[in-house]
């Protein structure tokens, strides 16, 4: 006769503890998840997404770093050594218009303290004193170098508590391979950013009211608080000439060579191209709007999602 197997002593008393302590449990939970649904269902926002209509040839353009962005669908069309640490010139002030405009009320008057020769200059002199506002039109229709320093020493710590808000304001946006040592875009050690950390900081500056305004602008009057007159010009020569061109800011330095960084808007369609590095800017900027505009199309993606 086989020999019975033996139950463990402690087993009985295991099961009398989980026939009291089990039903206390439940007793005591919210039962809902077990008559609710275990999961939310997504719920997709759509959006246009840009689709290649014909087997295209990239234009023949000579930047080293290169990123062109649907803004709406953050869908890179075309990258070429965008993640690449270079000098970011005068597109540095693009950065330099965020920090100001998030510390300082558009009103306050400043009064400039001594001139400004190097670089790009609007040429404002000793005892002007100018609007916040009327500096950030210098700083970015002209690309004025003496506006950005004006900006930076008058902010509460200084120019190097300034600058040490550029860089944690880069954190906070996660432009990662991005840091600043000054205002302006001067070349120096240690001041870098790449082709899609602009494009990023384009995106979220061309949020702002002000700005977008301000860099849409061809040209400006700038007027100080006792009626000095300074007359400014974009330096961007696409503003006017090509449709759909609202921006952003150029930049040069014998360094960083030309760069520009520019959203242009389509029937509806908004695209940043980053560009650094050029020996033409301009005329590289313009044969990406006509390639970017004659070889896409833009479709609902709702209709992808519906195939999933």
């Amino acid at each position: 006769m086989a020999k019975r197997k033996r139950i463990k002593w402690w087993i009985f008393p295991l099961l009398t503890a989980l026939t009291i302590s089990i039903p206390k449990v439940y007793s005591s939970l919210d039962l809902k998840w077990m008559i609710e649904p275990k999961f939310t269902p997504l719920v997709y926002e759509a959006v246009a997404l840009p689709i290649p209509i014909s087997d295209f040839t990239k234009p023949p353009i000579n930047p080293n770093h290169i990123i062109i962005m649907d803004r709406s669908s953050k869908t890179i069309l075309w990258d070429k050594g965008s993640k690449n640490r270079v000098y970011p010139a005068s597109t540095t002030k693009m950065m330099t218009a965020l920090v100001a405009m998030e510390v300082f009320d558009l009103d306050t008057v400043i009064t400039v303290t001594r001139g400004y020769l190097e670089g790009q200059v609007v040429g404002f002199k000793p005892n002007d004193k100018i609007t916040v506002d009327q500096l950030l039109y210098a700083l970015l229709i002209q690309s004025g170098n003496d506006a950005a320093e004006i900006l930076a020493e008058n902010f509460p710590g200084g120019r190097a508590v300034f600058v040490e808000t550029m860089n944690k304001k880069a954190l906070e946006l996660g432009l990662r391979n991005t840091h600043f040592t000054n205002p302006s875009g001067m070349d120096e050690y240690g001041h870098y950013s790449t082709a899609l950390d602009l494009a990023h900081l384009a995106d979220v500056a061309m949020t702002k009211s002000e700005f977008a305004k301000i860099v849409a602008l061809e040209n400006a009057v700038i007027t100080t608080e006792d009626n000095q007159n300074y007359i400014v010009k974009n330096v961007n020569q696409l503003l006017g000439k090509v449709p759909g061109v609202l921006g952003v800011k150029t930049g040069y330095t014998v360094g960083a060579g030309q760069s520009l960084v520019t959203l242009v808007n389509r029937d509806g369609h908004e695209v940043i191209i980053s560009l650094l590095g050029s020996l033409d800017r301009f005329s590289d900027t313009q044969k990406i709007i006509d390639w970017v505009y004659g070889n896409f199309t833009w479709v609902d993606s709702s209709q992808y999602i519906q195939g999933l």
